[in-house]
């Protein structure tokens, strides 16, 4: 087999932005055309993006897809692309990859099964092929073939597996490509991200490239495309069960073209990452895309001092970071969309300042030392600080219902309504800050306190988008410490000191959100075998009294709590902001786990638990 230079070219794509999408995929072959590729393979659905939903259920998105195909073939000369797009044939839409050789459409390769696990849901909207079976589809005024198909390139022999194919054990099509005796099997993917993914990938390539005896190319899409999910842009190649490539992943670039030869030798391996840096990482990419898809320009934080807000605000800090590192200033700024000339010698923190406002928003339940964790880390980042008491908007609003129903309210009748006037009235001034902007609000829930309903519906839950909602709060309280020490953010050593609490009641009631619910530890074990796993009540609890030292009867009196605010608050998770998914799994029902909002609520499989 002669050695031939081929590569993957990962792209950031928006849906409905087809000039944007066309010039970033042409921009790739030109790269890649200069130094001298002669396949170049490009992400699933990367003609329209992969996050398109029910656009691709119209008659005439697919259609527009096609025209784009057709637009893209004379930019294909003296080069082989594979470009992945949706293909409607009558009533049925196919996710395809498009063969242009040398400017011409050689054919289409199907996708054979379809993602309907977590955050996928692609039979809604395409039909899986058939294995072994080819057609012809019209298209331009020839018949060009359609379906199970592989391809020769000089005395290259090869095939495709798209993206979800390759995860299908014994069926999946690579089997049928080894039999065929192909040389190499490329995976046009859009793989959504996730911590600690990267080793999964890994091995399906070290498999499959030993199992197959081939080379086996991964190419995935990259970016925050369409507001929830993210992609890495990983592009990995393997060769005899050994890894002989991989990227840095999640870039800020438009594009990554990453090269190789088809020799069994190693052309550079980015490492894989820690969880924390993988947070980060895919946390500041996420925000950039959306800051800049959106056409907003900032952000806005009510910026309490706890844990979730301080998380939020470094991770902005972050993104500029490593935006600027990575594209530089006069780019990342083009890229935003925004106008900035720096008048210090700092222009990092200086830009922070220009896209990030916060504001610690206090009452007389609030302390100095969350006023002064706040204060510290908004200073520390470079963020914009304004500080106000609400108390005179809370005593208007309770004086008026305590007018309305004759009586005071107190906090030995009346917690929770006096907790939530707190948070609630937080939200319409910090909406007005977001507004004089033009900005986005971040909402700070995290996935802990979703499972548990632990936030008040329009206070602390009131946002654009809701960057940690995915995050649970063990986690985050983790990496606030990693962080303060390995991304050099001093100004976290405040928010490191203290005791996670709402701060809602009167500071003699000594409130903490582990004393209100249970320890997040524990919420973090649970929701794993509960959420994850989808296991009963009477599953949770016998697992975990094996796998934790902790007196039964307080292990059922958690199951219990968990299961029971669960269900209470699906109404609450309904309404969160659009999140990032971040980890293996999350509680938004839009894209991961769906559950009834009125429900029996778990009664009789409790009851169980306490005859046990």
């Amino acid at each position: 087999m002669a050695a031939i230079k081929i590569a993957g070219a990962t792209v950031n794509q928006t849906p409905l932005d087809w000039k944007g999408n066309f010039n970033r995929i042409q921009d790739a072959i030109v790269q890649a055309k200069s130094k001298q590729v002669e396949i170049l393979c490009f992400p699933e659905l990367a003609i329209t993006g992969y996050g398109s939903e029910d656009l691709f259920l119209s008659y005439w998105y697919p259609q527009k897809a096609l025209a784009q195909l057709g637009n893209l073939i004379p930019y294909c000369t003296e080069i082989t692309v594979a470009v992945g797009l949706p293909v409607r044939i009558q009533d049925k839409v196919y996710n395809t990859v498009a063969v242009i050789e040398n400017a011409k459409l050689k054919g289409f390769v199907a996708k054979q099964f379809m993602a309907i696990d977590g955050v996928h849901y692609e039979f809604r909207w395409f039909t899986p092929w058939q294995a072994n079976q080819v057609i012809d589809l019209e298209f331009q005024g020839e018949k060009i073939p359609f379906g199970d198909m592989t391809f020769r390139h000089k005395d290259i022999h090869y095939g495709f597996e798209i993206c979800e194919d390759a995860w299908r054990g014994e069926a999946r099509p690579g089997y049928r490509l080894c039999e065929r005796k192909v040389d190499l099997i490329f995976n046009p993917s859009a793989s959504h991200f996730a911590m600690k993914k990267s080793a999964e990938r890994r091995e399906l390539i070290e498999f499959s490239s030993e199992t197959f005896d081939t080379y086996y190319c991964y190419v995935n899409l990259l970016g925050n495309e369409a507001g929830r999910m993210i992609f890495d842009g990983e592009i990995l190649l393997g060769k005899s069960g050994i890894l002989l490539a991989r990227n840095q992943l999640l870039s800020f670039h438009d594009f990554q073209l990453l090269t190789f030869e088809l020799e069994e030798k190693e052309q550079g391996i980015a490492p894989i990452e820690s969880k924390e840096l993988e947070f980060v990482q895919a946390s500041s990419l996420a925000l950039f895309d959306y800051l800049r898809k959106s056409k907003s320009s900032g952000f806005v934080l009510s910026l309490s001092g706890g844990a979730d807000s301080s998380t939020i605000a470094v991770l902005v800090a972050e993104m500029v970071r490593r935006g600027f590192a990575e594209l530089g200033l006069e780019l990342f700024v083009k890229k935003l969309g925004i106008v900035f000339s720096p008048k210090t010698e700092n222009p990092e923190k200086e830009l922070v300042g220009e896209l990030l406002t916060t504001a610690y928003q206090g009452t007389q339940n609030s302390s100095d030392d969350t006023f002064n964790s706040a204060k510290a880390l908004a200073e520390s980042l470079g963020a914009k600080f304004y500080s106000w008491t609400i108390d005179e908007e809370v005593n208007s609003y309770t004086q008026k219902i305590e007018a309305a129903i004759g009586r005071k309210l107190t906090w030995e009748q009346d917690d929770i309504t006096l907790q939530n006037i707190q948070a609630r009235s937080r939200s319409p001034i910090i909406w007005m800050l977001a507004n004089l902007g033009n900005a986005l609000l971040l909402s700070t829930s995290n996935r802990s306190e979703g499972d548990v309903g632990y936030a008040t519906m329009d206070g602390d839950t009131s946002g654009s988008i809701s960057p940690i909602a995915a995050v649970d709060k063990h986690f985050l309280l983790h990496w606030l410490h990693w962080a303060e020490k390995n991304l050099n953010r001093p100004g976290l050593s405040f928010v490191n000191s203290l005791t996670p609490t709402a701060e809602l009641r009167p500071l003699e009631r000594t409130q903490t959100d582990e004393k209100d619910l249970m320890p997040y530890a524990i919420i973090v074990e649970i929701e794993r075998l509960a959420i994850r796993d989808r296991r009963s009540p009477m599953d949770v609890f016998l697992i975990l009294k094996e796998e934790l030292e902790i007196e039964e009867s307080v292990l059922k009196d958690y199951i219990k709590k968990f299961f029971r605010l669960w269900s209470r608050n699906q109404w609450k998770r309904e309404r969160l902001a659009p999140s990032f998914h971040l980890d293996e799994f999350n509680v938004d029902p839009k894209t991961w786990y769906r559950f009834p909002i009125l429900s029996g609520g778990y009664t009789e499989e409790l009851e169980q638990l306490d005859q046990f």
